[in-house]
This record gives structure tokens, sequence and C-alpha cells, in this order.
């Protein structure tokens, strides 16, 4: 187990007035996940992303992904920052348009919230906290703040544009575009023991919607090892309200 105290931790996580000013409708349920057991891709996690497959399937065979409820929500918020849905697309949208080819492999844990994403149809990133420097936040980006990537095969140092939605911690940008790309230096990995999980809401997808999928999460999670634990916080406009896991 890590020496990290998970409730403190998301005690201490905020999302700035500013994003609240762009989309009063916006929830984020915060999970934070210890004492998991990594690995790599395995038989559960196959067959949890098969389920998720075949459910996009289906969804996308009566309408486009982009005419989806939750999608077509999230293509607004972005275009509201200035960023074109159609060059930088949502994470739930990018796994959406995966599904018919298949959704990428990773790690037991990617694979598990990739999963969850599409089938409660709500953007879910995952982060590595034993990497993290302080607690999560969400901003409006001022573009000086560094986002760690990979290039070429090689770490390469970008900034978000001035006004963009940005998850960030003492260290730096952790997740560009709300949703969009993950930095490389948080990044879940088969060695992760530690995890904040985060799940974003825009309406029409009601609270109970967004407790439902972080349930699903947590049932996954507590079978990846025997003393995992779990804290929840979610975090509304125009207060935060914390709730027990």
């Amino acid at each position: 187990m890590s020496d990290i105290d998970l409730d403190h931790l998301l005690a201490e996580g905020e999302v700035d007035a500013p994003v609240f000013a762009l989309r009063p409708d916006y929830r984020v349920l915060l999970l934070a996940v210890d004492g998991l057991v990594p690995g790599a891709s395995d038989q559960a996690s196959d067959t949890l992303l098969q389920a998720a497959e075949q459910a996009a399937r289906q969804s996308l065979d009566e309408q486009p992904v982009e005419q989806l409820a939750h999608v077509a929500a999230w293509r607004e918020a972005y275009r509201a920052f200035g960023a074109k849905p159609q060059r930088t697309r949502n994470s739930l949208e990018a796994l959406l348009r995966r599904a018919a080819t298949g959704m990428p492999r990773v790690n037991r844990l990617t694979d598990v919230y990739n999963a969850i994403s599409v089938l409660h149809q709500i953007p879910l990133g995952g982060e590595d906290l034993s990497r993290y420097a302080g607690a999560p936040r969400l901003i409006r980006a001022t573009g000086a703040e560094p986002f760690d990537t990979m290039a070429d095969g090689a770490t390469a140092i970008e900034h978000p544009e001035p006004g963009e939605v940005v998850w960030c911690d003492n260290a730096g940008v952790t997740c560009r575009r709300w949703n969009w790309r993950q930095a490389h230096r948080t990044q879940l990995r088969d060695d992760t023991t530690t995890a904040l999980f985060i799940l974003d809401a825009l309406d029409p997808i009601t609270d109970q919607a967004l407790h439902t999928a972080a349930d699903d999460l947590t049932g996954h999670l507590t079978w990846l090892g025997p003393d995992v634990q779990v804290a929840r916080r979610l975090i509304t406009a125009p207060t935060a309200s914390v709730e027990g896991a």
C-alpha cells in the first residue's frame, strides 16, 4: 500500500470557477484507488473490452457517433474554448470510433477504465498517483503550463493554448483539452498500484448515471487486489460536495 492519503488528496482537488463559467452543467467524479495489483492485459480485461466494443457497435448502428447525446455535448464544450472537435476528439468519441476495428489493449487498469467509459458513454481518464505532484486541478490554461508528451519516440514539452481547459498538478498539465490527451508522466503503467480516475459529465448525463459508472468501475477494480481501497468525491458547480465511497 502507498502512503498517499486518498481522502485528503481528493479534498484538495479543485475545478476553477472559469471552467464552471464555461459549462455550468459540468460535474466530475474523482475516484482514488490504492492497493491495486498491476499487470498486463489479461483475459478478464479483454472480455470486458469485447463487451464494450459490442455495446459501441450497437449504439453506432442506430446513429452516427457525433449525434450520441454525450458526445455531442462534449463537442459543444470543446468549441466553447476554441478547440475543433473534428480534429481533437474527446476521449469517449475517440474510443467509440475505434470500437468497430477493436479498442486498444494497453494494460489491465487502462483496459478496465476504457471499457467502462464506452459502456457508460462517459469520458474517463486514469492517472498514476505515485507520479502526481499535489492534488488534481481543472483550470483554463494561461499557455505557460508544461505538458510532457512523446514525439518521435522521445519526450517533448508542449504547452496548451491560452484558455484551453486542462487538468494539472503542481508539476504541469496532466491532461490537455479537458479529456483529450494525457501527459506521459502520469500515465497508468504495468506497475501502477495507486491510481486516480476522472469521470467527466455534462448534461444530459445525470449525477446518478455518473455514480453508476463509478460503481461499475469500482466493482472491477476491487478484483485487482485483496486490499483495494477506494475514495470518491463528486465536484459540481457552484460548490463542491464530498461523498464517501
